[in-house]
């Protein structure tokens, strides 16, 4: 990947995070549980990662069956990506557990 790509990735990454801070929270509707969003965004996350590591499987297989379409670093680059992420996953994760055991410590 090159410098104007990778430019690029930075600048897709920065819109996405600035239309995340922006997206209004719609109020929760009546007889629909609160955490209803919050496991919807966690479903989202969840299948964004999956999808990750099935293009970077798709691109490494290519690449070890000689595609010349597909070039090495571009290889590299989704495999690190599908890496990232799923310890983005798992720190999430861990952090919700922990969340979770804290809560159910607490005195009544």
């Amino acid at each position: 990947m090159n410098q104007i790509e990778m430019s690029r990735l930075l600048d897709q990454m920065r819109v996405m995070a600035a239309q995340a801070r922006a997206t209004p929270q719609p109020p929760a509707k009546t007889g629909e549980p609160a955490g209803a969003d919050f496991a919807a965004l966690l479903q989202k996350s969840i299948n964004a990662v999956s999808e990750t590591q099935k293009q970077a499987s798709a691109l490494a297989k290519a690449f070890e069956q000689g595609d010349s379409q597909v070039h090495l670093n571009e290889v590299m680059l989704a495999v690190q990506k599908a890496s990232i992420s799923f310890q983005a996953m798992t720190q999430v994760r861990n952090k919700l557990i922990e969340a979770y055991q804290d809560i159910k410590n607490m005195p009544i």
